[in-house]
Parts: C-alpha cells; sequence; structure tokens
C-alpha cells in the first residue's frame, strides 16, 4: 500500500525502531468483531447459541473476534439485536467509560451507534442516553441502531455541540467523545482513507476536536468524566488535545485507563506541556495488538468545595393529547411495568419518556424516549422499535420459531409466512410478536395461522 510520504516521515519519527513493525501489519488481514448486546443476552448465554467461532477481545468483556469468512451481517441474530459488528480497537472507548446505572449520558459525536449502543447496555433501562450527530442523515442510522437493540431511555438528536450545551449546562453524569479525525488508523482498512488525509492533514480536525472540547467541559458535572477517544496516531489530535482540555478547567484531571497486552501510554514528549500526565492515555497500534489504530483518554471532573453537583434543566413537557382507549388498552396488556403517566401523544403516535427527562422542544430531535406505535381509528397498531424493546414473555400473543426455521428469513424479507395447524391453534387472531429462539424480531397480524408481515420495510433482509 502506497502510503503518503508526509505521513510515512511523521510516523518514522514518532515509531523510531518500531516502524518497520507498523508498515508490516499493512500485509495483515484486518481483524473482524462483534460485541454482544448484554441488554438482551448474557455473554455466556449468547456463547451458547452463537454459530461462530469466537474469541475474545481483551478490553471488551462482551467484545469477540470472529473469522473472516463468517458474514455475522446475515443472520436472525443480528435482526434480532444480540450483538454489533464493531471493529476490536473501536470497543475500547465506550468499555473503558464507567458509566453506572442512574447516569445521565451523552454521546456527542455517535453516528452509528457502536458505543451508543455499548453505553446503554450499561445503563440497564435506567437514567438518560442523548446520543446527537451533527449529520442527520448518520443520525438516522444512529437511530436505527438504537432502536434495534431496544433502547427505550434515549434521546437521538442532532445538533452541534454548542446548541446542546447552551441547552444542557453542567447536565451530565458522563460525556462521550469519540471525534472526528484524520482516521490514520483506519488507513489498512479503507484504502481511500489516505486521500482524504492527504486533502485535509490534521489541522482541519485539530479544530474541530477542539471545538467540540470546549462546549463538552461546559456539560459536565463537578464528579463527572469525559471521555475521549480517536482512530488516529496524530499528535495534534491526540495528547496535544487532551492539553488543550485540561487547560479548560483547573478542576479536570486525567484518569489512569489499564493496561491491556500490546497497549501503550500516552506520550508527553509528544505534547507540548512535557505533562507526564498523559502517560494515563492509552494508545492502540496495528503493529501490536488485533486491532486498528485508537487511542483513549478519561478525564475528571473533581467537586469543589462548596459547588453544586449539577444546575437545574427544565424538565420535559408532556403534550395534552390523550392515549386512546384502543392505545391504553393494548399497551395495559402487556407483561411490561409502563408508567402510564409517562406516554406522551404527538399527533397519533405514542411515546414512552424516559424518567427525569429533560425539556428538549427546539432541538432537532429524531426520537425521544421509546416509540411505542400509532393511534388509529378503533385501533393501535404497535411500532418496530416497541417490538425490539420487549422480552417475549411481555407481549400476550407470541410465535416461536427456530433459527433453522426457513420461515425467520422470509419474515425478515417481509413476506407473509404461514403456521401449521398445530402452531396456530395456540395463537390469537391479530397482533402477535415474531420471535427467533426467544428474541424478538417484529410484529406480525395472525388470522387463522396466516401472518400478514409487519416488519419495518427499512429494515428488511436484502
Amino acid at each position: 500500500m502506497e502510503l503518503p510520504v508526509a505521513f510515512e516521515q511523521k510516523m518514522k519519527e514518532m515509531l523510531g525502531p518500531d516502524y518497520e513493525n507498523y508498515l508490516a501489519s499493512f500485509a495483515e488481514d484486518a481483524h473482524q468483531g462483534l460485541r454482544v448486546n448484554t441488554a438482551k443476552i448474557s455473554v455466556e448465554e449468547f456463547l451458547e447459541i452463537t454459530p461462530y467461532k469466537l474469541k475474545p477481545v481483551a478490553w471488551c468483556p462482551n467484545g469477540f473476534y470472529y473469522e473472516k469468512q463468517e458474514k455475522p451481517a446475515k443472520h436472525p441474530y443480528y435482526f434480532a439485536g444480540l450483538y454489533y459488528i464493531q471493529e476490536p480497537s473501536a470497543m475500547t472507548t465506550a468499555s473503558l467509560l464507567p458509566v453506572e446505572e442512574g447516569d445521565i449520558v451523552l454521546d456527542l459525536c455517535a453516528a452509528p451507534g457502536g458505543k451508543s449502543t455499548e453505553l446503554a447496555a450499561k445503563l440497564h433501562g435506567t437514567g438518560i442516553l442523548v446520543t446527537n450527530d451533527i449529520s442527520n442523515s448518520r443520525a438516522k442510522a444512529l437511530l436505527k441502531n438504537i432502536e434495534v437493540f431496544g433502547i427505550g431511555n434515549a434521546v437521538v438528536t442532532s445538533e452541534p455541540p454548542n446548541t446542546l450545551a447552551k441547552r444542557f449546562p453542567v447536565f451530565f453524569d458522563k460525556i462521550l467523545i469519540d471525534a472526528p479525525c484524520s482516521g490514520e488508523g483506519m488507513f489498512r482498512k479503507q484504502n481511500n482513507m489516505t486521500k482524504a488525509w492527504e486533502s485535509n492533514g490534521v489541522d482541519l480536525f485539530v479544530g474541530l476536536q477542539r471545538s467540540i472540547l470546549k462546549e463538552a467541559v461546559t456539560m459536565l458535572k463537578p464528579g463527572g468524566m469525559i471521555i475521549y477517544s480517536t482512530c488516529t496516531f496524530s499528535k495534534e489530535e491526540n495528547e496535544q488535545s487532551i492539553e488543550y482540555l485540561l487547560s479548560l478547567d483547573d478542576a479536570l484531571e486525567l484518569v489512569e485507563l489499564p493496561m491491556f497486552d500490546g497497549f501503550d501510554t500516552g506520550h508527553p514528549e509528544w505534547g507540548n506541556t512535557g505533562n507526564e500526565e498523559l502517560r494515563k492515555c492509552r494508545r492502540l497500534w496495528p503493529h501490536r495488538l488485533k486491532g486498528e489504530g485508537h487511542f483513549v483518554a478519561l478525564v475528571r471532573k473533581r467537586v469543589r468545595d462548596n459547588e453544586f453537583a449539577a444546575c437545574p434543566v427544565s424538565e420535559y413537557v408532556f403534550s395534552k393529547e390523550k392515549l386512546s382507549k384502543e392505545a391504553e388498552e393494548f399497551i395495559r396488556s402487556l407483561a411490561y411495568p409502563f408508567d402510564m403517566s409517562r406516554m406522551d401523544v404527538q399527533k397519533e403516535r405514542v411515546f414512552y419518556i424516559p424518567k427525569h427527562m429533560p425539556y428538549v422542544k427546539g432541538l432537532r430531535i429524531l426520537r425521544c424516549g421509546l416509540y411505542m406505535g400509532d393511534m388509529k381509528k378503533n385501533r393501535f397498531e404497535p411500532s418496530q422499535s416497541l417490538a425490539m424493546f420487549l422480552h417475549a414473555n411481555e407481549f400476550p400473543n407470541v410465535v416461536e420459531l427456530p433459527v433453522s426455521d426457513e420461515r425467520v428469513v422470509r419474515y425478515l424479507k417481509g413476506e407473509t409466512i404461514e403456521l401449521s395447524e398445530q402452531e396456530s391453534s395456540a395463537l390469537k387472531d391479530g397482533i402477535c410478536l415474531i420471535c427467533v429462539e426467544g428474541y424478538p424480531l417484529g410484529f406480525g397480524k395472525n388470522s387463522r395461522g396466516r401472518i400478514k408481515n409487519k416488519y419495518l420495510p427499512g429494515w428488511r433482509w436484502m
């Protein structure tokens, strides 16, 4: 592979005699990984049912390598949201952020959602996840992954960081910033990244990163944490960006991250201040471990004496529209403990709003809370996102299919499926939840053993 001359020279200076080992890594295949969705299935349960030969990723307890010839994106378990396909070194950031149940968490540059889905799994349905991407088109992909993973306590936004900072001052317990970067760690995986690097260099991204960090600091509670990552090697975008972050508030301090086999520390000599604390950062090099390049740093905001933990933020304003009788009956028939006072009706669409949701009107929002479904004349149409949120035992009318059943793929392709007389005898007519091995895929409508497909068209197996 032909690398930009300026990049080669820079890497030789940074790596010294290790440069040849780095160069040799380009002859190796990229490593494939998947991360188990622990909000739906435990790692132990997944390992019992997976058809793949998996090897653990050391730095992510629910991360695994799979073999190159395997196609996990073409399996019903992928459509059931049991795992996310993610490059192994990219699993580091969300895995190392110590999210606790009840936290209010922000993923600031979130699309397509790999890190957000892991943050949500750590919350276990508690607290709030605000997941944002400035690009509306990328935020749509983010929304799909949030819904596939069955996440009900998220707000998906598409705003620049300064807009969020004005709305949410001193609001978040944890903030994840997977910053836009020059992508030097992706050169092996995506050859076209070298041309983008030659066009943009690192200066463009340094400016973007600093503008993001400046806003993020204002949204962090005392005692809260920011984790910052890039998929690049550039010292300007890594150690020097962390120096800039620390300069924004004297209450900020680096937190030591764990060392795994093949990890490297941060390098104070690559910064501008000689701050030895930079050694608490972590660098991942493709010639030292099974993954592409990554940089990760964790920063805590100390609590000063007599400092309030958070600024008050206005609460969510519910609409005055009421649930229809059919919607209320449908929701009450579910074996999930929904708090009916948190149902919000917006132009016949019903949403379940998480506890302590802040005021969000005026923001560009793709989704707030769990989209339950639509109130139609004399009926309620449940949504695809509700199907993914529920467990099989929480719905009163379920079609259970084994993973080997050809009707699973037919259902995922949007086709009508037929049940045997024995299968249909135990099923009521009307809305039913289609499951594979006990994990929901979506809804259908049963009529005497013939299931009309309700699977979301944009999600269908292609």
